[in-house]
């Protein structure tokens, strides 16, 4: 495998190391975080990578040693994909693509499904062929690589945060959004989108940080501007999660879904699997 690049979490730290233990001559393994899998050399107690590039018994066991953490190996330096600064960003290994975590707090439904395809899932609620798509927070980029493998002609994609930007800069699992068909902001959104043309976009998809660190993200002010910003019969994907109960027999996504209807959205419907919901203009 022709590479620069490789990426290993704990769980493919161990499956080196056992077979170190077990004097096999190869392993294989997925260097890339589970998007393909390759062989690879065993020699001189280490793991060969390519030519320039190795991992050492002791260097596989630093890996091993960070259950929830993911390594790059890149000009043969080993670093632990996380940000500590004004919080603690890090990418968290799943059986497929990474999630990301902010001080705890993971940035996507990651229990029992790939978070990669339930951003899919998110973007394919709205998202048709041609479609002009606007990705309000970005994160990892999964909605927006989703929105173009779908089909979308152009999608406009922001992100507040310079943290996750320059994680998902390191992501394998990211890499789609780098390249053409779409423009990636860094800036509000709730700054962002009040410049943006009326009636400039056929889809959106909203996918904020929780309420208590973004609460304007899930107010009618907010929701105005989407509104605004989307074509006749335009369609948007709200994620909302469902942090409490408001009060008996209600929940969070009702008192969102009404927001969005006293705003002008119509069809709004709760798509309980992703805890969210779509709406049409």
């Amino acid at each position: 495998m022709a590479n620069d690049k490789y990426w290993f979490s704990a769980a493919i730290a161990r499956q080196a190391l056992a077979a170190l233990d077990g004097g096999a001559a190869s392993v294989d393994i997925s260097v890339d975080l589970n998007l393909s899998s390759g062989t690879f050399t065993l020699g001189d107690d280490a793991l060969i990578l390519d030519a320039d590039q190795r991992l050492t018994r002791s260097e596989l066991r630093e890996i091993e040693a960070k259950e929830r953490g993911i390594f790059l190996l890149a000009d043969s330096q080993l670093e632990l994909l996380e940000v500590r600064d004004e919080g603690y960003y890090k990418l968290v290994p799943t059986d497929l693509a990474p999630v990301l975590e902010i001080s705890g707090v993971k940035m996507h439904i990651s229990k029992g499904i790939n978070p990669f395809e339930s951003a899919g899932q998110m973007a394919a609620q709205v998202v048709k062929k041609g479609d002009r798509v606007l990705d309000t927070c970005s994160g990892l980029g999964y909605a927006a690589s989703a929105a173009l493998t779908l089909g979308a002609r152009e999608v406009v994609s922001v992100e507040l945060s310079s943290k996750v930007m320059a994680l998902r800069e390191k992501n394998p699992w990211s890499q789609r959004i780098f390249g053409d068909n779409i423009q990636l902001v860094h800036g509000d959104i709730d700054e962002y989108i009040r410049d943006l043309p009326a009636e400039s976009f056929d889809a959106v998809i909203h996918d904020p940080p929780r309420l208590s660190l973004a609460g304007e993200l899930y107010g009618e002010s907010f929701y105005r501007e989407i509104y605004r910003v989307l074509k006749k019969r335009g369609a948007l994907f709200h994620y909302t999660g469902n942090p409490h109960l408001l009060r008996r027999g209600t929940s969070f996504i009702d008192h969102a879904a009404q927001r969005l209807r006293d705003v002008g959205f119509t069809r709004v419907v709760k798509v309980v699997e992703l805890m969210g919901v779509t709406a049409r203009k």
